[in-house]
């Protein structure tokens, strides 16, 4: 087995270190660190109230943390099976025939994955050869740029309005025949958007037609507003065995450290995710998948007040930015709120400086959700106490 030396193992003595030659070019040289997390740090810097980074600062439901001592303690630490713990699979089968109108095989069309994270960047590596197009819809969330840039893919950009509505002709526009998927994020992160029935059947006209692969991020799908309802494309017709769905328990359970989440396909398409998740990680954390089989079991009701909670918390937030001078409208679901700051007259990176060190809250600069443009926007997270978020706004209040 080769050895690798790193640049700092100090060299034996009597023997001469050949010189390290400069790095060539990579696919990471195409792309920055996480702004996100970027944020989190500063807002750690300062003081600051985190509304940029989209985690819970309260407590998981109690089942699930019970659920996660229960299998350390019986010792299932160890690996699991690396496309996922079979409890796990069947559960989750079960779960998305009810609520998603799909049904898969646990056995041949279940991945369970590191977070949804994984599982994206596992998908478009799994489907794509260098220099085909993968559409991606704009505003987006930050990682999937640079996943279709690490998968080899060319990134296909198409502009969702300024009230996030879809342009039918540019859509098409943006698909041709070197197009071999498009990802979708509904609910949408930053936009809160909740794409419509009528909008995704649009989309997967256009899939079926030029032959091309929906991989949608669902990771927010219970957490929606105003009687709004959550459609998966998969459930279309003619889309199940085109598209891959892709969700996680980070956000509907409040557990984004536990780092497990899904990507459910045609049994050909799990194949190949499987191969590349197998290479990625290994596979996920074997105690928490007993525990997320578990979450799995909730009743309906923890879904009705998850919804409520989140509603009532967008409103606090929603008010404050309001009232501090932010132009935004209420998100349909997941539970960021995206807004305008041209009246501040700061670029988005300047003003989420000033933000964090002046007035002690962090946000995201929009333009880390662009490939070009977005310096006038900012994105704020509600998935906060409510006594943080009216911290938070009781702090914006100072740069009205």
């Amino acid at each position: 087995m080769a050895r690798i030396i790193s640049s700092a193992t100090p060299p034996r003595p009597g023997t001469s270190r050949t010189p390290v030659r400069p790095l060539s070019v990579s696919r990471a040289d195409r792309f920055t660190e996480s702004v996100i997390r970027e944020m989190t740090r500063l807002s750690l810097q300062y003081g600051a109230v985190n509304l940029a980074q989209g985690f819970p600062d309260f407590p998981c439901p109690d089942e699930l943390k019970a659920a996660a001592c229960q299998a350390i303690n019986a010792d299932i630490n160890q690996y699991a099976i690396t496309w996922g713990a079979p409890e796990l699979r069947e559960e989750l089968s079960r779960r998305v025939k009810a609520y998603n109108g799909m049904e898969f095989d646990p056995a041949t069309g279940v991945t369970v994955t590191c977070g949804s994270t994984e599982a994206m960047l596992a998908s478009l590596m799994a489907v794509i050869r260098p220099g085909e197009e993968v559409v991606v819809p704009e505003p987006f969330y930050e990682n999937y740029g640079p996943d279709t840039i690490l998968s080899g893919a060319v990134p296909r950009y198409v502009s969702l309005g300024d009230d996030f509505s879809i342009d039918e002709e540019a859509w098409k526009e943006a698909f041709s025949k070197k197009t071999r998927a498009v990802v979708i994020n509904t609910p949408n992160n930053p936009t809160g958007k909740v794409f419509s029935k009528k909008e995704l059947s649009f989309i997967a006209d256009l899939c079926v037609e030029n032959n091309a692969i929906a991989i949608t991020d669902e990771i927010y799908e219970h957490i929606l507003y105003d009687r709004k309802k959550h459609v998966s494309i998969g459930s279309l017709p003619e889309m199940q065995d085109r598209t891959i769905t892709l969700g996680s328990f980070s956000k509907t359970y409040s557990v984004t450290g536990w780092r497990v989440g899904y990507a459910l396909a045609h049994p050909e398409l799990t194949g190949r995710i499987r191969k590349i998740h197998d290479f990625l990680t290994v596979g996920a954390p074997a105690p928490l998948q007993q525990a997320c089989a578990a979450a799995l079991r909730l009743p309906e009701s923890y879904y009705r007040e998850l919804a409520e909670s989140y509603d009532r918390k967008r409103r606090i937030l929603f008010a404050g930015l309001k009232k501090a001078g932010f132009s935004c409208t209420l998100p349909e679901g997941a539970y960021y709120i995206f807004t305008d700051i041209s009246e501040f007259g700061k670029t988005d990176v300047e003003f989420a400086r000033h933000l964090v060190q002046t007035a002690g809250v962090a946000a995201v600069p929009g333009s880390s959700f662009y490939h070009t443009g977005g310096e006038t926007k900012l994105r704020f997270t509600f998935s906060k106490k409510d006594e943080t978020l009216q911290e938070a706004c009781r702090r914006l209040e100072t740069i009205a």
